[in-house]
C-alpha cells in the first residue's frame, strides 16, 4: 500500500502486555502492523514502532488506545503516547479496552474458519500470581466482541473454577494486537458508541505512593 492512503485511517496503540501499533483503514484493511514483545521495553520501542506505521500511513484521522487492563508503569507508556500523538494531529483518541482488541481477533479468526466460538473470557497475566479476565460471547449486531463481564482480577488457583461458573472456555492471550484496537475502534466509531471510559484499566493500585511528609524537627 502507498503511504498517504486516502480515507479514514485508525492508529492503534497497545502496552498492556508487549508494545503494539498498528494502522488500518476504515474497511478494516490493515497498512501497518508494528510490534514488540518485550514485557518491559515499551518507552524505548513504542517511538520507532509508530514512526514506522505512519510512513505508511501519514494522515491518520483517529487514534485508538488500549486501555487494558495491564500493569501500570507499561500501560501508562502507551496511553501517554497515544494522546500526546492524538493532541499533536488535532485528531481524536478512542478509547478501547484491551480485551476486547484479544477478544476480536479471537472471533474473526474463528468466522474465516466457518468455527463456532463458545463463550469464552480473554485471560492475561497479571503477575503476583493473579490473572486478569473478561468474558465474551460472540459479536453483537455492531461487530463488536460481546462483553458479558467487565475486566476482574483473579488469583491464579481460582481462575478456572471462576470460568467454569461462567460457563466460559479460557483464551490466554500472550499478546494484544494494535490492528484489532483499532478495528474495534472503527466499528464503535461507526456505531456511534464509546467502549471505554478515559482511565485506564489499572485493577489494581499502582505500587508508588506519595511520600508522607517530613517529620517536624523540634529545636
Amino acid at each position: 500500500m502507498r503511504p498517504g492512503y486516502p480515507g479514514t485511517v485508525i492508529i492503534g496503540i497497545d502496552t498492556s502486555l508487549g508494545t503494539a501499533v498498528a494502522a488500518i483503514a476504515r474497511d478494516g484493511e490493515v497498512l501497518a502492523d508494528e510490534q514488540s514483545a518485550d514485557p518491559l521495553g515499551h518507552a524505548e520501542v513504542i517511538g520507532d514502532l509508530l514512526a514506522r506505521a505512519i510512513r505508511v500511513a501519514s494522515a491518520p484521522t483517529h487514534v485508538a488506545i488500549g486501555m487494558g487492563p495491564g500493569p501500570f508503569t507499561g500501560l501508562r507508556v502507551g496511553i501517554a503516547t497515544a494522546r500526546a500523538f492524538a493532541l499533536g494531529r488535532g485528531i481524536r483518541a478512542v478509547p478501547v479496552p484491551s480485551h476486547d482488541g484479544i477478544a476480536l481477533g479471537v472471533l474473526l479468526a474463528d468466522a474465516l474458519t466457518d468455527t463456532e466460538t463458545p463463550r469464552f473470557a480473554a485471560v492475561t497475566d497479571a503477575r503476583r500470581k493473579e490473572f486478569a479476565y473478561s468474558v465474551y460471547e460472540g459479536l453483537d449486531d455492531d461487530g463488536l466482541p460481546l462483553r458479558i463481564t467487565d475486566a476482574a482480577l483473579s488469583p491464579r488457583d481460582d481462575l478456572d473454577a471462576r470460568l467454569a461458573e461462567a460457563g466460559a472456555a479460557r483464551y490466554d492471550a500472550t499478546s494484544v494486537s494494535a490492528a484489532m484496537i483499532a478495528l474495534a475502534a472503527a466499528r464503535a466509531l461507526d456505531a456511534g458508541r464509546v467502549l471505554a471510559g478515559p482511565e485506564p484499566l489499572y485493577l489494581r493500585s499502582p505500587d508508588v505512593v506519595a511520600a508522607h511528609a517530613p517529620k517536624r524537627v523540634s529545636a
